[in-house]
């Protein structure tokens, strides 16, 4: 299992998944970068201020708590790779998958090779993880419109413990990115960033 404190002193590194498919896995460029400054700032956490690339079937999987994927179209895991994800969770690592617009029929079915025996069941609003440092008490912040459905957070819970969180009509990373990208309303940024560091926190922080 990993063992992290939010404020641990040495300095921790989080990464972006590298996937097959054609998916555009490499999307939101500026958002794992700005979370973690805001996560510096406001968690005190010591996170290394550039976000690595890991493939979902490298041995370096697991040296990243908190892996983050994103995307809005195909994605396809060898078996190889379904099981060394699947190894990486249950060894302490964190998923935390953000449908980009496009992404959801390809990852439940991907998701189905690396945990046959679970399905995605949609995460309470008294959760954890939506009321760490912020409170969140109607579950995810709608940050990017697409076809009209509320934003869900959904989750893959592995013997008591979120393995991965989805989060589906939401668009989290979009709202993580430089300002003049996408020139959301501050208001909205500012939710986003601070739901995705509830995330972090809560997977630094769970046993």
């Amino acid at each position: 299992m990993f063992s992290l404190q939010l404020n641990a002193q040495s300095e921790l590194k989080i990464a972006k998944l590298q996937y097959h498919g054609g998916g555009d896995w490499y999307a939101n460029k500026t958002a794992l970068p700005n979370l973690i400054a805001f996560c510096n700032k406001n968690l005190r956490t010591n996170i290394n201020p550039e976000d690595d690339v890991v493939e979902v079937g490298s041995e370096f999987l697991f040296t990243y708590p908190y892996v983050y994927m994103t995307g809005h179209g195909n994605v396809v895991f060898s078996d190889a790779e379904a099981e060394n994800l699947r190894n990486y969770l249950i060894a302490g690592g964190f998923l935390h998958i953000d449908d980009n617009y496009g992404l959801d029929k390809f990852i439940r079915l991907e998701m189905k090779k690396v945990f046959p025996e679970l399905d995605f069941v949609e995460i309470p609003f008294d959760h954890p993880i939506y009321h760490q440092k912020y409170d969140f008490p109607n579950g995810l912040p709608k940050i990017h419109e697409h076809d009209g459905k509320p934003a869900q957070g959904f989750g893959l819970i592995y013997e008591g413990r979120l393995v991965c969180f989805y989060d589906y009509e939401c668009d989290l990373g979009n709202g993580w990115e430089d300002q003049q990208i996408y020139n959301d309303p501050e208001e909205l940024r500012q939710k986003a960033l601070q739901m995705g560091a509830n995330i972090i926190s809560f997977c630094f922080t769970q046993e």
